[in-house]
């Protein structure tokens, strides 16, 4: 659900309310009583960070392997075993 922004135009009250799209929209000033409640534009608080769908799925660039990276660290058998044998 989207947040809407209010302000009253008698007091000045301001407050972000959480309402549904098909909500009619709020009139009476919770703080004065005044039916002067209206509804702002303002810009939405949206960014995506971090590493999400976009950095790793949509972004140009070099593509990402599937496999894990190999860590540079000894195998625990000394990779003297049957399953490093060559």
């Amino acid at each position: 659900m989207p947040i809407y922004e209010y302000r009253c135009e008698s007091c000045g009250f301001q407050k972000d309310h959480l309402q549904k799209m098909s909500d009619a929209p709020l009139t009476v000033c919770p703080s004065c009583g005044a039916e002067s409640y209206v509804k702002q534009i303002s810009a939405a608080g949206f960014q995506l960070k971090g590493s999400g769908w976009y950095a790793t799925d949509f972004k140009s660039g070099a593509k990402k392997s599937d496999a894990p990276a190999k860590a540079d660290k000894p195998a625990p058998c000394g990779a003297d075993c049957a399953c490093h044998a060559h």
